[in-house]
């Protein structure tokens, strides 16, 4: 039995939950006072700051007079603070967003006297497999966590492997991050109960002293802990009081034997509240957006843009990482504390919009107005599809692109709009009215291109780009003026717009590079210019060469791949009760499952040649919400048209699908489900830097069963099946491995529920969160099917899938119409099979000087060859905070050789 115990006093802090976020940090002010007040009075006493930065900066913009003295305790050790920026959920949010978060939390930590090097993730709902690379790439050799860890672990502590092979060693919260609480209960019983807690746990300590944390959610621990732990010190077990970096560094000397590698995802020792992943769909989607936006925003600057726009990039990266925190982007809080994100997750996204639109604007200037300028994000090449508007071809004639090579290629028709704008009568004393619509030379979004001013008539002419010379508002007021008083009584007014289209545009855009275009009418169209075959669809069936698609009377889809591969009943929507909360799905147990819609109908939107579409639109007749029995669901149904957008485009080797429905029902969970020709034993999600394979089952144990649905990101694979995500979903393989279902809606009233079908306690209080039915919302998912025999390797789905997220950004040019288009420019390009490009983004600041940061990812458990190149004469890598490992010579490129799912940075000056 240990001889000896150390209480580590700290507390949890939840930034928002149960509470928003400032009655919350309203508590953390008052708890924050009570510790450093505590820590001033007593030498002896030592906090740790829940691994954090987020909650002293929270309090510090509160409690600016106390910075020097956080500081001073740091600097003592007797305040351990960082090293994360927020305790985030690692499933909910990129890799990249991971990394962020631990480089910003070490920053600021560093600003108050150093970061305590431990990767501190006491309270999330499990980890990711690449975890501990990131750690060690920082220079993390510690860890503590409490959720998610196997039974296998039967010590206090564990080597956790990442699939690359980096270790951390990893301090097992196994009985909470409170477990020291129910020592305290008594004051004058400390001992005797902390010798009872020793005995129950002696197997797990060895001969390390036992970690007793003092501290739970939202609390300071009580000013007077020290003296207890004074008093209760000697006897049988020596008491100590420190950090938790001091315990794991300081005083454990036990060899760690037990090794776990990958993902921490068992149920065995805490719950893991799996629902998370799919309550409040829209947070996840607006996280992926604001994640996409900032991304792009920071290519874009970094390869187009002298300014410095860093101060907009950190803050949109603070506001993202900030919506990460495990009770915030999860959606387990309320309503108000939903709304709050969501619209922090909004001004990311405005910020870095604000960035990329601004280092577009240069390149712009050197496109004509009749032209369009297109931004590839990815660090690839690409040929791809834009939509843009531009004038209508007159009768007999058609539309051509002309690309910066004097190439032409074929546009497709989308749509044209009406011509006529606004058609009024008014008295000529009304006239000053229309005139004050006017903005300079722009009316109704267009720009004034002339005017026809007659008696009782004035007739505008708009353009987009107009052709006429100058426009002069002045004159036009003074003209209208006399001509009103000349011709009193009825004046028509007639806004009319030159002929405008929607078209479909292909333009093939260098890696990290710029290409632009005009399009104008022709005589007779280009000649396909694209080395495969054209897009086309009827009312039942979608073909582009590589991807065969036909519609069952059912709305269900037979996609057929180019290997032969045949997938049936794609599509098939599965809805069913769920009595759950924001922490589990809860099955009713009398649950009636809804597969087969009462109206099926199928209309032909677009007919190639570069993009074909069919709408399917199927009706539902959905329970209205459970019963009052909440095991059964309600007799009432409610008519649920869902439409389902099938899409192909010319040269693309997947089907493209978007659903969309207005959710009137409550208490239910919707599914996707593509059927295999096999049934899979094994599935295979990516997501945070890796691609992580999962069985049938999960382990159980402690108080929740282990239902089998998984985290993914950006794509999940199972047998012939590859489906592309645009954001973090939950997926699941049923029916003995025979169907792969991925998650569109769990529609709950609670934040959590008292008694629930697969989970032994409440997770919190049963507050109501009626915002997370999502009633009254357009439920819209969109994603990508990839049949492919040989599973995602084979079928290149790293690749697909940043090309099914990221498209290329598009925007008018300003320099004056009719000029010549630049010549295409490319910027970093990245080459190599499974080869991942989760930054590009300028650095500065060290003593090697500024650069362009790339960071890569091998996804593939045998390595990968990336072939790096641009405009750069030196290669620095640097780790994961940035700091220079080696330097190198490369005259404008280089291979590098990574080893298998390694994660590496470098930085090309």
């Amino acid at each position: 039995m240990p001889n000896s115990a150390v209480f580590v006093p700290h507390f949890h802090w939840d930034r928002e939950w149960y509470e928003p976020f400032q009655v919350f940090r309203h508590r953390l002010v008052t708890a924050l006072d009570t510790v450093l007040e505590t820590a001033e009075a007593n030498p002896d006493f030592r906090f740790t700051v829940d691994g954090q930065m987020a909650a002293l900066e929270d309090y510090l913009e509160m409690r600016p007079e106390n910075r020097e003295r956080v500081t001073a305790l740091v600097t003592e050790g007797r305040l351990a603070i960082g090293p994360w920026l927020i305790l985030l959920d690692e499933f909910l949010c990129s890799g990249e967003t991971i990394v962020r978060n631990l480089q910003m939390g070490w920053a600021a930590a560093a600003e108050l006297g150093g970061s305590m090097p431990i990767g501190y993730l006491p309270d999330m709902f499990g980890h990711v497999a690449q975890m501990p690379q990131i750690l060690a790439r920082a220079g993390i050799e510690h860890a503590a966590l409490w959720r998610g860890v196997p039974g296998s672990v039967d010590g206090h502590a564990f080597r956790w492997r990442a699939p690359d092979g980096s270790e951390v060693r990893t301090e097992f919260l196994f009985d909470g991050y409170d477990n020291g609480l129910d020592v305290l209960l008594v004051p004058d019983q400390i001992g005797r109960a902390l010798g009872e807690y020793a005995e129950m746990t002696a197997g797990r300590w060895g001969g390390d002293p036992v970690l007793a944390m003092a501290g739970t959610d939202h609390n300071a621990p009580d000013p007077r802990l020290a003296e207890w732990l004074r008093q209760a010190s000697g006897g049988e077990r020596a008491i100590t009081i420190a950090t938790l970096d001091e315990y794991i560094r300081k005083h454990v000397r036990d060899e760690v034997p037990a090794v776990v590698t990958g993902e921490l995802r068992s149920h065995v020792r805490g719950n893991i509240l799996p629902g998370v992943l799919s309550v409040r769909r829209g947070l996840k989607r607006r996280m992926a957006v604001a994640e996409r936006t900032v991304d792009h925003a920071e290519r874009m600057n970094a390869l187009w843009s002298t300014r410095d726009d860093s101060p907009f990039l950190s803050l949109a990266w603070h506001k993202i990482i900030e919506s990460s925190a495990h009770d915030s982007v999860v959606g387990s809080g309320t309503d108000e504390t939903a709304d709050q994100v969501e619209a922090r997750l909004a001004e990311a996204a405005h910020a870095a919009r604000a960035v990329r639109d601004a280092a577009l604007a240069g390149p712009a200037a050197r496109v004509p107005a009749d032209g369009h300028l297109v931004a590839n994000p990815l660090a690839t090449p690409r040929t791809t599809l834009v939509e843009v508007d531009v004038m209508a071809p007159p009768e007999g004639s058609v539309l051509v692109a002309t690309a910066a090579d004097g190439s032409e290629h074929p546009v497709q028709l989308v749509a044209q709009a009406p011509t006529v704008l606004s058609d009024e009568r008014m008295d000529a004393t009304q006239l000053e009215r229309v005139l004050r619509r006017i903005h300079r030379r722009e009316l109704f979004g267009r720009q004034i291109d002339h005017y026809e001013l007659t008696a009782r008539s004035l007739v505008f002419h708009l353009a987009e780009v107009p052709s006429s010379g100058p426009f002069d508002l002045l004159i036009l007021r003074r003209e209208v003026a006399a001509a009103a008083a000349a011709h009193p009584g009825e004046w028509r007014v007639l806004t009319l717009e030159e002929a405008r289209a929607t078209a479909l545009v292909p333009v093939a855009v260098p890696a990290s590079g710029l290409a632009s275009f005009t399009v104008a009418p022709a005589a007779r169209a280009a000649a396909p210019g694209m080395a495969f075959a054209p897009a086309t669809a009827t009312a039942g069936a979608l073909s582009n060469g590589l991807v065969e698609v036909v519609i069952a009377p059912d709305g269900t889809l037979e996609v057929t791949g180019a290997d032969g591969t045949v997938l049936r009943g794609v599509g098939r929507l599965v809805d069913g009760g769920d009595r759950g909360d924001s922490y589990n799905y809860g099955p009713p147990a009398h649950d009636l499952l809804v597969s087969e819609p009462a109206e099926v109908a199928v209309e032909l939107v677009e007919n190639g040649p570069l993009r074909s579409r069919v709408r399917i639109t199927r009706v539902y007749a959905w329970p209205a919400a459970l019963s009052p029995d909440r095991d059964v669901r309600d007799a009432r149904t409610v008519p649920t048209p869902v439409e389902t957008l099938v899409e192909l485009r010319a040269g693309e080797p997947f089907v493209r699908v978007a659903t969309s429905f207005l959710n009137q029902a409550a208490d239910h969970r919707l599914r996707f489900h593509v059927p295999l020709p096999r049934p899979a034993a094994i599935s295979a999600s990516a997501g945070q830097l890796a691609v992580t394979e999962r069985g049938l089952t999960a382990e159980g144990g402690w108080g929740e069963y282990p239902i089998p649905t998984f985290p993914a990101s950006t794509f999940v694979s199972a047998g012939a099946a590859t489906v592309l995500l645009d954001h973090a979903t939950e997926y699941e393989l049923t029916d003995e491995g025979a169907e792969l279902a991925v998650t569109l809606l769990r529609a709950i009233g609670s934040i959590s529920v008292n008694i629930h079908p697969l989970r032994d306690e409440p997770a919190a209080s049963e507050i109501p969160a009626p915002g997370a039915q999502d009633l009254g919302v357009r439920i819209e998912n969109r994603f990508a099917i990839v049949p492919s025999a040989t599973g995602w390797q084979d079928a290149d789905a790293v690749a697909l899938a940043e090309e099914f997220r990221n498209d290329v950004l598009v925007t008018r040019g300003t320099a004056p119409a009719g000029g010549r288009l630049p010549a295409d420019t490319a910027g970093v390009r990245v080459d190599g099979t499974d080869v991942f490009v989760s930054a590009v983004r300028r650095v500065t600041g060290d003593d090697l000087g500024a650069g362009t940061e790339v960071r890569l990812v091998a996804m593939s458990g045998t390595g990968a060859t990336a072939r790096v190149t641009g405009a750069f004469t030196r290669v620095s890598t640097v780790d994961l905070l940035g700091r220079p490992l080696a330097t190198e010579p490369a005259e404008g490129g280089l291979e590098l050789a990574l080893g298998p799912w390694e994660i590496r940075t470098i930085v090309l000056r």
